[in-house]
């Protein structure tokens, strides 16, 4: 979650860190049923009525194009009996009618409502009476075309006034139109009150239907010129075809892991939106119903958790990205893009380019790992080499300070950038381009370092330290952010890479992620619950943050802490559940052992891609796929307990083939399809 307010779909971010975001008082949407297919939305409450309360509502590009869509027959309101999702971006709705043709307490006629995020919603009428029935049927249309920024924030206009239009109604302000278009066109329409009207003939046992199409166009003549590119409009939603993966498939003694995987796909694609000038160029928007966009850290950062279904997304985001980077010379030349974002009440905020520009060669060098062909590696290897280069630019005293060039010295930060220097030196390796020497001893300075700088012994073994500010004072809070130590990359071979603490403290962390305090029984605490200011809904300071506990599973699975990693997977695995499997990107949680649940956070985006790419991340962690695409091997490294029983994955790709792999109630990896010439290892 940002604190920032939310962004016009499409919009690129600024170049250069901002003023931190000033905290705002988002409208609550934990309750609310969101149908996404970006940049297109539709907000609804699960009694089905469009009232215009809230961010309920159809949406088009940041715009509200319909608040209000209340139906009534007889002149009542149905009886709501039923709300719920029927994937990403379709919502199903059914109510009981009263007419004269009950008998008793058993309602004769239903209403069932298919609403759409793409703007459309589907009226059904089914009659169970054993006589024709005359049925009155109203809608009360009306829209305040607000700007989901304002909206989100609780600032609502006034309903605009309606004009009949065709089989319809039209709403305008200042360059843009909203119509709402109706199939049988009704008996009549009123503007006055935004109302049509149907007297309908439901057969006995028979059934009528209604379609209510809403769409955002600008009057003849208008040419809306927005100022580009700070507010550029969205490309068009991808087609089906061009989506950047062929859709994977789960299945195993455990049925929610079919049923995780499928919503998170789905939510994956519902986010998935064009660049506006390089239309070839898909990416995911960070989340639903805040920020319909690129934001640069979680874009790519979910691309890159999305790398075992193809190589398509995270080329494409890499691409986006690179047309941003800043140019030479100055302080800031070679960084990608991003603005400051809060990071919790307990640390300064933190700069979203600064881990976009660590993060960009650490993508490009798993991507090649996983398939990435060599000519697009090539194409994008200068910016990658800019990167590094701005990387040895910001180190200060061998460390990188975020935001940069006053900010603290953060755990996170820096194991990013070892990241970055260790998997950049293999890119360079790779490509024959000189330096990669330099960096892997840049990495290991690194290592030495901050295995004493940034770890402070104690009676129970030490911890790692939060951050260590400019003036030598240090944070020791325990946060999630230290499983960042343990998320090393693919190395050479598909090994993982060296990470930044040694075998002892890498134990000692792996004990701590695992200990109840941040552990919640249903995910990782973002800080301890025994730290002072925990707070178990703050988005820094105690919630469960379902990318961050994902990245701690698959990294003490590889590490071989699988106790811990088996304990957070259960956890965050029945919290899915609980949310229907639609993860949030973050939720409260009291401590399972004393029978304490999941609580959904009241702003949490959902869906959000870093948090549907972590729960993929996740359930693929329990096979442990590990690539080496250029020197044409894969091998499988399972969790041994097999802790969710048998589970075979199909429809992965490795070296852009198909690739599926199976594991067993005994742990044991099985490779079941993969492409010629690769050879496979257990």
């Amino acid at each position: 979650m940002r604190s920032s307010a939310p962004s016009v779909p499409g919009a690129r971010p600024p170049a250069r860190p901002a003023a931190p975001p000033r905290p705002v008082a988002h409208e609550p949407v934990h309750s609310l049923m969101i149908c996404v297919a970006a940049p297109a939305l539709a907000v609804s409450a699960q009694h089905g009525q469009l009232t215009g309360n809230g961010l309920e509502g159809f949406y088009r590009a940041g715009r509200r194009v319909l608040s209000r869509c209340t139906l009534t027959i007889g002149g009542r309101e149905p009886v709501p009996l039923l709300g719920r999702m029927l994937g990403a971006g379709r919502a199903r709705f059914v109510a009981a009618a009263r007419t004269s043709a009950d008998d008793g307490p058993d309602p004769a006629v239903t209403v069932e409502r298919t609403r759409e995020a793409e703007g459309v919603e589907r009226i059904v009428l089914r009659s169970t009476a054993d006589r024709a029935l005359r049925i009155p049927l109203e809608l009360s249309l009306g829209t305040d075309l607000g700007e989901l920024a304002a909206l989100a924030n609780g600032h609502r206009g006034a309903e605009l006034p309606a004009a009949v239009q065709g089989s319809g109604l039209a709403w305008t302000a200042g360059d843009v139109r909203a119509v709402a278009t109706a199939l049988p066109a009704p008996d009549t329409a009123l503007a006055a009150g935004g109302i049509l009207r149907w007297e309908l003939e439901l057969p006995p046992g028979g059934s009528r239907s209604i379609v209510l199409t809403v769409t955002l166009d600008r009057p003849a003549g208008r040419v809306a010129r927005p100022p580009r590119p700070v507010v550029p409009l969205p490309g068009p939603r991808p087609d089906t075809a061009a989506f950047p993966w062929h859709r994977p498939e789960a299945q195993g003694d455990d049925v929610r892991v079919t049923a995780l995987l499928g919503t998170s796909v789905d939510d994956l694609q519902s986010l998935l939106i064009r660049d506006p000038d390089h239309p070839a160029d898909v990416h995911l928007a960070a989340g639903v119903p805040w920020r319909c966009l690129l934001a640069p850290a979680e874009s790519l950062r979910a691309a890159r958790l999305l790398l075992p279904l193809g190589t398509a997304l995270a080329a494409a985001t890499l691409r986006t990205l690179a047309r941003g980077q800043s140019p030479g010379p100055g302080p800031d030349s070679g960084r990608l893009p991003g603005s400051l974002r809060q990071s919790g009440p307990h640390a300064p905020p933190s700069c979203t380019g600064v881990e976009t520009t660590l993060l960009f060669p650490v993508v490009l060098a798993e991507a090649r790992r996983w398939g990435l062909p060599d000519a697009e590696v090539e194409a994008l290897l200068p910016t990658a080499e800019r990167c590094l280069d701005w990387l040895r630019s910001a180190s200060v005293d061998g460390y990188v300070p975020d935001p940069r060039p006053t900010g603290p010295y953060r755990c996170e930060t820096q194991a990013q950038a070892h990241r970055a220097a260790y998997l950049g030196a293999a890119l360079l390796d790779a490509a024959g381009r000189p330096g990669a020497a330099r960096w892997r001893d840049w990495a290991a300075e690194l290592r030495g370092r901050f295995r004493t700088d940034f770890w402070q012994d104690d009676a129970r073994g030490g911890r790692p330290l939060a951050m260590r500010r400019r003036d030598g004072t240090v944070s020791t809070r325990w946060t999630s952010s230290a499983a960042e130590l343990l998320d090393t990359g693919l190395d050479e071979g598909g090994d993982h890479a060296p990470g930044l603490l040694d075998k002892v403290q890498t134990e000692q962390l792996a004990r701590l992620l695992g200990d109840p305090s941040m552990d919640s029984g249903w995910g990782l605490r973002s800080l301890g619950a025994a730290e002072p200011g925990h707070q178990p809904f703050g988005h820094r300071s105690g919630a469960v943050r379902v990318q961050e506990t994902a990245t701690a599973v698959a990294a003490l699975a590889a590490a071989g802490y699988e106790r811990e990693a088996v304990s957070l997977l259960r956890g965050l695995l029945d919290a899915a559940e609980r949310f229907e499997y639609r993860l949030p990107e973050m939720f409260a949680a009291e401590q399972r052992s004393a029978g304490g649940v999941p609580i959904p956070h009241p702003a949490a985006a959902r869906p959000a891609a870093v948090a549907a790419a972590g729960a993929v991340h996740l359930l693929l962690s329990l096979a442990g796929v590990r690539p080496d695409a250029p020197g044409g091997t894969v091998s499988v490294r399972p969790m041994r307990s097999a802790p969710l029983g048998a589970v075979q994955f199909t429809g992965l790709r490795v070296a852009a083939e198909p690739f599926s792999v199976r594991v067993s109630r005994l742990g044991v990896g099985v490779v079941e399809e993969a492409g010629e010439g690769l050879q496979l290892g257990v």
